[in-house]
């Protein structure tokens, strides 16, 4: 054994002894993480393993301050400060007088119950917090440091390097031959998307989405803190793993939620995450990054089999991962759905729905006619009926927008639905329009509701106060006076949801998927 490890293991010990009280002792194999009592003290290894190194005493504090400075952009109440150490390593001193012989990141402790992993594994992971992450997140990649166009980071060429570095080190790893095959299949596919998609992740970056992110954001990395879910043990070791497109990011959690079998959260998280930031462009390169995350799993569960005695069930892993990346990669007909239906019908309720049940991404009238006039979805614009953003031409400029961002769903290879009134004709048609361009289905959701029901949930709505939309009784007596109702051709591609009425949700994905294969694009 190295020296300094066997002096740091002294230290650590002794630590144990000094700390007064029922100590427990984590370890990996970057890393010492002393529990006590109220606190925890995470010493670095001095290990070089390449994509890390902590060498070096003057190496491990900078790397000590860099985790304290990157969590507490997320964390500030759980990082708490750098600790040098002084003394000696069989008789270590914290009260910060002498030399350092070593430093600790010091933490505020919480119970491991409270990881998100574990809390989904009970099954007690809110829809509402995995909104709530979604916001979260988005609001952390809105600010954060944006990678200027003279770094290296985030360049295509940079992206592509851990992906198929995956492949590199996974290979010889492998004896079965269905192993390699569908190894080499993923391998092909990665290669044949970057390529297809080098100029969407060059710009990508020129779009300042490339930017300092958390790295290694999962559900293990998050705990939940005072009913709040908190991203925590940001990649401190490695720019490149951390200056990434925030996409990659949003990968790699919607992967782990779909990895711990939980696709609904998943689709939840992403719509959610995109409603925020109306960063539908990432689409593009969505699958890739999907692909990407898994992969890395993958490797992970093969390095491991190697090393564990029970090896068969990493392999199981392994493999269960190869397939999640396959399951990633099956291209499928997209389709593009409109919603129809009065305020207070349940469009938004029908579309969460279909959302969390299938893959297609919604786009919200009432979201993206904020956003073109720099308002948040819950914020309120102060505007009256047919005034200022809900004018006519405000309107006409959501009605592009919303068309804008269907069509670059589609373009990305998944299906769309916009959530949004559609009373007029000419609103229908434009769309319809646009699905016989795109030569894909077209599908009308027709949600309907009784109108004494639908006063009732406008006043509901307007007293709560939690929602995207503002229309109030004056808007929904106003849409019942002047609404132009579907004709025949449309009724044709329609399916009547009735809110009033209890909706099997599946039912109604087969219905929805029923009707676009049989709408035969024109």
């Amino acid at each position: 054994m190295d020296a300094t490890l066997a002096r740091q293991e002294i230290l650590v010990t002794a630590l144990r002894n000094a700390l007064g009280e029922s100590v427990e002792i984590v370890e990996t194999h970057i890393s010492w993480v002393l529990l006590a009592g109220d606190y925890a003290y995470k010493i670095k290894k001095a290990v070089d393993l390449g994509f890390l190194d902590f060498s070096t005493l003057e190496k491990r504090r900078f790397y000590c301050a860099e985790e304290l400075r990157l969590n507490r952009r997320l964390a500030p109440d759980l990082y708490l400060e750098v600790v040098p150490i002084a003394g000696s390593a069989d008789h270590p001193d914290l009260s910060g007088t002498g030399p350092a012989i070593e430093y600790a990141v010091k933490m505020r402790r919480f119970p491991q119950s409270c990881l998100l992993d574990q809390v989904l594994l009970h099954g007690e992971l809110a829809p509402e917090t995995v909104d709530a992450i979604a916001r979260r997140i988005a609001d952390f990649h809105g600010h954060t440091s944006i990678a200027d166009n003279e770094s290296p980071f985030g360049t295509p060429e940079l992206t592509h390097l851990p992906v198929a570095e995956n492949f590199a080190q996974i290979r010889p790893r492998l004896r079965d031959k269905e192993d390699l095959i569908r190894l080499d299949k993923l391998e092909r596919w990665s290669e044949r998307e970057y390529q297809a998609r080098f100029d969407a992740l060059a710009a990508r970056k020129a779009r300042s989405f490339v930017r300092e992110c958390h790295g290694d954001l999962h559900l293990g990395n998050m705990v939940l803190l005072d009913g709040e879910a908190v991203p925590f043990d940001c990649i401190e070791f490695s720019d490149n793993l951390r200056w990434i497109d925030v996409i990659s990011e949003t990968a790699f959690l919607a992967m782990d939620l779909q990895d711990r079998e939980r696709p609904d959260l998943a689709r939840r998280f992403l719509n959610a995450y995109l409603e925020q930031t109306g960063d539908y462009e990432g689409l593009e390169v969505l699958s890739y990054y999907l692909v990407y995350r898994a992969m890395v799993r993958a490797k992970v569960a093969c390095i491991r089999a190697g090393q564990a005695k029970l090896s068969a069930d990493h392999w199981t892993q392994y493999r269960n991962h190869i397939e999640l990346a396959a399951d990633f990669t099956r291209p499928f007909q997209p389709f593009l759905a409109i919603t129809h239906g009065f305020s207070g019908a349940g469009k938004t309720t029908v579309t969460q729905s279909l959302l969390e049940a299938t893959s297609l991404f919604r786009v919200r009238s009432d979201v993206e006619r904020k956003r073109l006039y720099g308002l948040k979805p819950e914020a309120r614009s102060g505007a009256g009926t047919g005034e200022g953003m809900y004018s006519p031409v405000a309107s006409e400029r959501t009605y592009r927008r919303l068309a804008e961002v269907a069509r670059g769903i589609i373009h990305s290879g998944f299906s769309a639905i916009v959530d949004a009134a559609f009373l007029k004709r000419r609103e229908r048609t434009a769309f319809h329009e646009l699905a016989q361009e795109l030569s894909i289905p077209f599908v009308i959701l027709d949600v309907t509701a009784p109108e004494n029901l639908l006063r009732e949930r406008v006043k509901q709505r307007m007293q709560h106060g939690r929602d995207a939309s503002e229309a109030d009784i004056t808007v929904l007596e106003n849409q019942l006076r002047n609404s132009e109702p579907l004709d025949a051709s449309e009724l044709a591609v329609a399916i009547e949801v009735d809110t009033e009425q209890a909706e099997n949700v599946q039912a109604l994905v087969q219905r929805l998927a029923g009707m676009a294969r049989s709408t035969t694009p024109i």
